[in-house]
């Protein structure tokens, strides 16, 4: 372990109250979640503002993950080396000043640019959150505090689109990212005076696991989401789209050859996944990442194309579920703590994925709009007995001194889910909609369901529906990881405060 050093100034948690402390950072941590899905409600009306594609769309939601997965845990080094609340106020500061620029932009690709610079501020912010919970809760109360801070998460993820709707609607697309800067700058301050400073430690920065990771996520997810466009052949030169895909799997694998060899300080230390619980609560999380951002897009285009609903109209089918996500969060979060994780987890998982399938069957033309509402009931039931149990079992029986870097982990696999969904969704809406006989340009159909003749709303809430049974497929891979759960530990000492949980 790195020595701290002399010039960090000794922490004082004993004047600050932790809950206090902790939910002034999940402000910040809502605000750039919100962020994550917010966009996909004003699909449309930004392809139609800034005359653009579906898929260059689905980049300004792609390339913000991105921005937020690649860094994220270095940040977390960075956060222990300069002080987690200095990183997040950092953070906060980059996140709200790049909001103002999104919303001041005229072309979609300014858009997906001051997005990465987004990404890049929720990168400095997300693991900073977890790394303050781990050192100053104790051990015997730090369940629930995860359990608030998954729970979050979740809640965050499902509001997003409801806030997105309300907002495009009234105001105009721009205001999704004008509505950041005064919560930024609420946020700012309330960390500012309720965060304590922890002791800083030094490291060493993994400068090639970092550029290892880079260029291996860019190649995959660039070659997924662009492969349909390019007819998954040539790009450019001598780049073709398969040559990316492979390209960025080989540059993940020497990534984790590089993890496993590097005896100093590696990015990602390997024998955090000697806890069963750790590994299979990271594949839990990046399938849920994956399924939440993909699901949206189906959905909100259905929605305003097919039902032609407004933003509003379409945020407010999503209702039921953040409902019942926020009144059966603190719910389980009781439980987290007394529980086996696999009964919370298997159930929930279960839930989301007969949900989806469930919203697959509904989503026709003529649906009753209760016939809609149902399914997103069990999804919100679903959605609460999963983020906060799974972030609560993540690093619950992981030693204090590997706290941190599984909090770093944990937040990285559930933002590459998350990239991946993106990027997966886009090519299942495009091949479904090639495949059900359709040549669609939305730029061209405006945001109303009339503008579309019958036989083309039929088809293309066909190809709508078919797209969502993508991310309910990749959920049974996280309900088959929730079945293997141990039962955590009850007793382990509370890791000392002010020590590096690295």
């Amino acid at each position: 372990m790195a020595s701290p050093t002399t010039a960090a100034p000794e922490p004082d948690v004993a004047r600050k109250d932790p809950w206090a402390a902790l939910i002034a950072l999940c402000i910040g941590f809502f605000m750039i979640l919100i962020d994550t899905t917010i966009v996909t409600v004003a699909t449309p009306a930004i392809i139609e503002d800034l005359n653009a594609q579906v898929n260059d769309v689905v980049w300004v939601t792609s390339a913000y993950l991105l921005a937020y997965a690649v860094p994220v845990l270095i940040t977390g080094r960075l956060g222990d080396r300069f002080g987690p609340k200095n990183l997040y106020l950092v953070g906060l500061t980059v996140f709200t000043l790049s909001s103002l620029w999104c919303g001041l932009t005229s072309t979609v690709g300014t858009l997906i640019l001051a997005r990465v610079f987004q990404g890049l501020g929720a990168s400095m912010i997300t693991p900073q959150t977890m790394a303050v919970i781990t050192r100053i809760f104790p051990a015997e109360r730090r369940g629930r505090a995860m359990a608030l801070w998954g729970a979050t998460a979740g809640v965050a993820t499902l509001v997003g689109p409801i806030l997105g709707g309300i907002l495009v609607d009234g105001l105009g697309w721009e205001w999704i990212f004008f509505i950041n800067i005064p919560v930024g700058i609420v946020g700012f301050a309330l960390a500012w005076r309720l965060v304590p400073r922890l002791e800083t430690h030094t490291h060493r920065f993994d400068w090639l696991g970092v550029a290892l990771s880079g260029l291996g996520m860019f190649g995959l997810v660039f070659g997924i989401q662009e492969g349909h466009q390019y007819d998954w052949g040539q790009i450019t030169g001598i780049v073709t789209v398969p040559a990316l895909i492979i390209g960025g799997l080989v540059f993940l694998g020497l990534f984790v050859v590089w993890q496993a060899k590097n005896k100093r300080e590696p990015l990602v230390p390997l024998k955090v996944f000697r806890d069963r619980n750790f590994s299979l609560a990271n594949v839990g999380i990046s399938t849920m990442g994956f399924a939440i951002t993909a699901m949206s897009f189906p959905i909100m285009l259905y929605a305003q194309l097919v039902r032609g609903l407004s933003p509003t109209g379409a945020a407010l089918l999503l209702v039921p579920m953040a409902i019942m996500s926020i009144v059966l969060a603190p719910v389980v979060g009781r439980m987290t703590d007394s529980l086996h994780p696999r009964l919370l987890t298997t159930f929930g998982f279960a839930s989301i994925v007969v949900s989806l399938w469930w919203l697959s069957r509904v989503m026709t033309p003529g649906s009753a709009t209760w016939q809609i509402l149902l399914p997103f009931v069990l999804l919100g039931i679903g959605n609460a007995f999963v983020w906060a149990p799974l972030s609560a079992t993540a690093t619950r029986n992981l030693p204090p001194q590997l706290a941190g870097a599984g909090a770093g982990v944990y937040n990285a696999t559930r933002q590459v889910g998350a990239v991946l969904g993106s990027a997966a969704i886009a090519v299942a809406m495009d091949s479904r909609i090639a495949a059900n006989g359709l040549s669609f340009d939305p730029s061209k159909a405006g945001t109303s369901g009339g503008a579309m003749p019958a036989p083309v709303l039929d088809s293309f809430s066909k190809a709508m529906s078919q797209s969502m049974l993508l991310p309910a497929a990749v959920l049974v891979l996280g309900l088959v990881s929730a079945l293997f759960f141990e039962h955590f530990a009850r007793k382990r000492a509370p890791a000392p405060v002010g020590v590096s949980a690295e």
